[in-house]
């Protein structure tokens, strides 16, 4: 006799099955012209259009994207954040690392499962591309949303930092390691948002910070939002009045009209060019704020939001998962990363983790762990990308000891973790002891690491493949604060790359095979290692576009009002 919850099992497996559907989208890479800030410059757009679309799809669909580099004079790929691509590690998209980036007019598809419903985002994962426009939101809906009932519409609210140039950071010169700050804030690609706010109905408003460097601050007025959800992982409702995302970092909150509300709303977002924004003792400045509004009343005036001076955002880090899922156990593999700004052998400013900072190497990281063998549980034969090895089923603790006077966001590939603990700001390293850690803690993908100080994360070693751990202000990805997690490699043996993306390898002359040189027969032998990071910055470069290239006329540049500036 078959029991009642197998039945019930089997009617949910083919249930989910039935819904799942295939989602394709065929892009085109192109420069485009744009004014997301109200100054006309080229920015990578798809289809000859920018802002670039959506993704929108539904948990169990399988996501396809036909992806043809049109730029003429830059390569290209796309990373798809804080999509797990369990059993599709080869689609992860970051150029180096699970693929060779995408030449010009070559195409690659993209094809993998949406496991996990919430709010994420695609970006370019090469060359610092995705400041430069190449970015854009995934939605993956939740047929069992445990919220689902309470609220009526729902809205994307994206934010992000406008910058110019990085090749002055990425010097001899630059002995303060400064990056490029922002000249200014857009939201929703210079879009803005305004929603229609009536009485009684509640409203499901996606964040995402697409910043390449700052923080971004959101309030509300005196309207409440409750958070639901952070980097795609259901939350307990927890009500707070500011917020702060870190650069990647995404909230879904709730917020919801009153019979008492009469008039229009103003909504604020203000960049956090701040060090430490829980330091109260250092002057707090915010040059580059956006007034949204929750509009009642389009006859009335809407008003500007008032410029907060002290923000207080609720801290994430003690928010409780909506499954109450405990705390993984003791943990069998600890990856325990200091950051510091370091200067490499040709004196030029870099970051490193452990006093080494990451280095690009011929041959894409998946790539080798594939092709060499036994030997792929052997670090040497990946160079120096900062590889950790990690067995299958391992609990993996990972302890960043931030040792920089500003926070930093770190995001990690192919998994959420558990947060289960963030030190304050000044609570110095790691004491390397574990206890009154989180019981029940958060999870996510990206996690705001205070100055001075460290976090606590684990994670279970589930999904073979090659995952990068990273800061995710991208100048210093630039700079090559990142880490490797080569997870499960006697399981990556053998494993196949699509035919196209092999073709991309070819086009662009990259060994495929081997070692991080492309050594196949000694996959030991350090021979041909990149070893120096190179000395010329070729990512983010607009004046590189070719003058002979055909970009699709300038739009009209857009009226100060479509921004609502108070910056």
């Amino acid at each position: 006799m078959v029991s009642l919850s197998v039945l019930s099992l089997e009617c949910v497996v083919l249930a989910a099955v039935a819904r799942a559907a295939t989602v394709t989208y065929n892009w085109n890479v192109t420069w485009v012209w744009a004014s997301p800030d109200g100054f006309s410059r080229p920015v990578i757009g798809i289809n000859d259009k920018w802002p670039c679309p959506s993704i929108d799809a539904t948990a169990g669909d399988t996501v396809v994207v036909n992806l043809q580099n049109k730029l003429v004079n830059q390569t290209t790929g796309l990373h798809f954040h804080g999509i797990n691509q369990l059993q599709t590690a080869d689609m992860d998209g970051p150029s180096g690392v699970t693929q060779c980036s995408v030449p010009p007019d070559s195409t690659v598809k993209y094809q993998f499962t949406v496991d996990t419903p919430g709010t994420y985002w695609y970006h370019s994962h090469n060359m610092g591309q995705y400041p430069d426009g190449l970015r854009g939101p995934l939605i993956v809906q939740d047929p069992n949303d445990p919220y689902k009932g309470k609220y009526d519409e729902e809205h994307i609210l994206s934010m992000s930092d406008c910058l110019t140039s990085v090749r002055n950071m990425l010097t001899p010169s630059n002995t303060q390691f400064k990056p490029p700050i922002p000249d200014n804030l857009t939201v929703n690609e210079g879009q803005g948002l305004k929603i229609d706010f009536a009485k009684g109905k509640t409203y499901r408003i996606r964040m995402i910070n697409y910043a390449a460097f700052a923080a971004a601050m959101v309030h509300f007025d005196f309207h409440t939002m409750n958070v639901i959800m952070n980097d795609g992982a259901y939350i307990k409702k927890e009500d707070a009045y500011h917020v702060r995302l870190a650069p990647a970092q995404r909230y879904d909150v709730l917020i919801s009209a009153s019979d008492n509300d009469t008039g229009n709303y103003p909504f604020l977002v203000a960049l956090d060019l701040n060090r430490d924004w829980t330091n109260h003792t250092e002057p707090m400045i915010w040059p580059h704020n956006y007034t949204g509004h929750l509009v009642m009343d389009s006859s009335k005036p809407l008003g500007k939001a008032e410029v907060v001076k002290q923000w207080n955002p609720v801290d994430d880090a003690d928010f409780k998962p909506n499954d109450d899922l405990a705390a993984y156990g003791s943990y069998d593999k600890l990856m325990k990363l200091d950051f510091k700004f370091c200067m490499d052998q040709n004196g030029y400013p870099r970051s490193c983790f452990n006093n080494l900072t990451y280095i690009n190497q011929q041959v894409p990281t998946l790539y080798s762990a594939a092709t060499t063998g036994d030997s792929n549980t052997n670090p040497v034969v990946y160079g120096q990308v900062n590889p950790f090895i990690v067995d299958y089923d391992n609990t993996v603790q990972i302890v960043v000891n931030n040792i920089d006077n500003a926070s930093h966001p770190f995001h990690l590939h192919g998994h959420h973790f558990q947060v289960l603990y963030r030190a304050p700001s000044s609570a110095g390293l790691w004491p390397g002891r574990d206890e009154n850690y989180t019981a029940v803690p958060p999870m996510r993908d990206t996690v705001a690491v205070m100055p001075h100080s460290y976090a606590v994360l684990r994670f279970r070693a589930n999904n073979p493949g090659v995952w990068l751990f990273h800061c995710h202000i991208e100048w210093h990805v630039e700079m090559g604060l990142t880490a490797t997690v080569i997870e499960a490699p006697d399981r990556l043996r053998n494993l196949t790359f699509p035919d196209d993306h092999i073709d991309a390898c070819k086009k662009t002359g990259t060994p495929y095979q081997g070692n991080a040189a492309g050594n196949t027969q000694n996959v030991t032998d350090t021979t041909g290692y990149v070893t120096v990071p190179p000395t010329t910055y070729n990512g983010y470069v607009l004046s590189s576009i070719p003058v002979q290239m055909v970009i699709p006329p300038c739009p009209p540049t857009p009226t100060l009002a479509a921004f609502s500036s108070l910056g």
